[in-house]
């Protein structure tokens, strides 16, 4: 089976935390369908990926909530709408199609078109803390990754995973079937990972499946972009060299604008200008909402995030139904919104 790479919607929303999430739900009253773009590989942005569990006390409505719990609850909001994901995935370029239509490509190929773009990526795009080894980048897409996009290009490999979190353990444990040899490379002999994981990583190191590594990398052989080996010390064994010929790294992830800083734009300190009125950018048919944006008086709260993607749903309504009136409807009172939303 091909696996689809082009697409076409009404929204393009670059990323899928809160905001990019509840922009799915104002877009769907007014019959906007929404594609999704975000670099991590789940729903929720900042609120699952740095403090799912962390209590949340300024969402109206909710006393205290968790990051998690707000992803859960916005995900089953937007059910309806049944709006597509494009996960694990970074937008990388956009450029106005002759039919004066936005289309945005991501680092992975995937090619999505719509009349509107909706840039709700937070800070910006999560982008990989490297090791510092000297000389990596030239290894980076060929032997040296930071994410799995597809498990499979990871068969038969003989696959250094270094880390020692969740996303190294979940992995270490994911992808051994499938690997030659899996080594596991941390700098301790703890981890933060869940119990269960670490126990399980353990168990088949007994068993001798993988290898246990408790050591620091120190550099890369063999002629870019292919690794023969990794230089590795450590107190007890001084330097040696890991036969291996990929690496997946997992030191986290920091916030940086990325690709969206060559979108075309104009930008204020990394944040993106937009009116008061529509959140629409110096780009006709383009919005920012949530703490990627600027305007005087910006406060960077999830709620006034929910509030911009509201009033840029009018707007983008008018982009994709030039030639239809756009009408003000309540939930509480229109049978129609109800119907949408299933409740009627």
């Amino acid at each position: 089976m091909i696996e689809q790479t082009e697409f076409s919607t009404d929204v393009i929303i670059i990323g899928a935390g809160p905001v990019g999430l509840f922009a799915v739900f104002e877009l769907g009253l007014l019959d906007l369908k929404a594609h999704l773009i975000d670099i991590l590989d789940r729903p929720g942005g900042q609120c699952t990926e740095l403090y799912p569990e962390k209590p949340i006390y300024d969402i109206p409505a909710y006393p205290i909530i968790s990051g998690q719990e707000l992803t859960d609850n916005l995900m089953k909001q937007i059910e309806p709408f049944s709006p597509t994901f494009h996960l694990g995935q970074m937008a990388e370029q956009v450029k106005k199609n002759e039919d004066g239509k936005w289309q945005v490509t991501t680092d992975i190929g995937t090619t999505i078109t719509a009349p509107v773009i909706v840039i709700a990526a937070g800070g910006g795009s999560f982008m990989p803390k490297k090791p510092a080894i000297p000389n990596i980048e030239a290894y980076e897409g060929q032997s040296v990754f930071y994410a799995v996009r597809k498990m499979e290009q990871f068969r038969d490999k003989n696959l250094v995973i270094a880390g020692g979190g969740d996303s190294a353990l979940d992995w270490t444990l994911n992808l051994q079937p499938l690997a030659k040899h899996v080594t596991l490379v941390h700098r301790r002999d703890d981890f933060r990972a869940a119990p269960d994981s670490v126990n399980k990583m353990r168990e088949m190191v007994a068993e001798g499946k993988m290898t246990l590594k408790i050591c620091d990398l120190a550099g890369i052989e063999g002629d870019a972009p292919n690794m023969s080996g990794l230089k590795v010390k450590s107190k007890e064994n001084g330097e040696e060299i890991l036969e291996c010929d990929t690496m997946l790294a997992f030191y986290g992830l920091t916030m940086k604008l990325g690709p969206i800083a060559n979108f075309g734009l104009n930008l204020h300190e990394n944040l993106i200008p937009v009116d008061t009125e529509k959140f629409e950018t110096s780009e006709k048919g383009i919005f920012a909402i949530g703490d990627i944006n600027y305007y005087p008086g910006k406060l960077k709260l999830i709620l006034s995030g929910f509030h911009e993607a509201a009033l840029m749903a009018q707007q983008a309504f008018r982009y994709v139904y030039p030639d239809k009136k756009l009408r003000f409807q309540y939930t509480t009172s229109s049978s129609d919104l109800q119907t949408k939303l299933g409740v009627k």
